[in-house]
């Protein structure tokens, strides 16, 4: 019998984390002329309490539940905001409860992780690369259309039948 797990990396914003709408509420927060509107990923404190994406918690619970796979963070943390690699690790686990305990990865480069799956809502740094297979999630905003996976179920379908 073959006990070797699929490994599927999973990114955060837009995928387990409904970043849309923290960006909404951190933005309507700022004055008109800040510089920060452009780049709402530099707000401090962005990454700290943001809403879970709509049917993430049960998603990862049951791909989790299915033993098939290995399944691993891959997240950027923004380069101009430091406290956001700690932000995101303290959310994870405050949502997923040791499921990530120790598999998260913080990178600029998912082009160089080793895996079968990566679940992922943009094709920016190295995702569109990703040696194995992309799983694109979610709202594709820079093209404004739904991605091939538009939501948790959808991928569920895909990964585990």
């Amino acid at each position: 019998m073959n006990n070797i797990k699929k490994i599927v990396f999973i990114d955060m914003d837009g995928v387990l984390v409904d970043f849309g709408k923290e960006i909404e509420l951190q933005q309507s927060l700022l004055k008109s002329n800040d510089k920060l509107l452009e780049q709402p990923d530099l707000i401090k404190g962005i990454f700290k309490n943001p809403p879970v994406f709509p049917g993430a918690l049960n998603g990862v619970k049951t791909l989790y539940e299915s033993n098939l796979f290995e399944l691993i963070i891959a997240t950027t943390a923004p380069w101009g905001n430091h406290e956001s690699a700690s932000d995101k690790r303290v959310w994870i686990e405050k949502h997923f409860k040791g499921i990530f305990e120790k598999k998260m990865v913080i990178t600029h480069r998912k082009d160089l992780l080793l895996g079968d799956y990566l679940i992922d809502d943009r094709l920016a740094n190295g995702a569109k690369e990703f040696k194995g297979e992309l799983i694109r999630f979610g709202w594709d905003y820079e093209n404004k259309k739904w991605n091939k996976y538009p939501n948790w179920e959808s991928v569920i379908k895909k990964l585990i039948g």
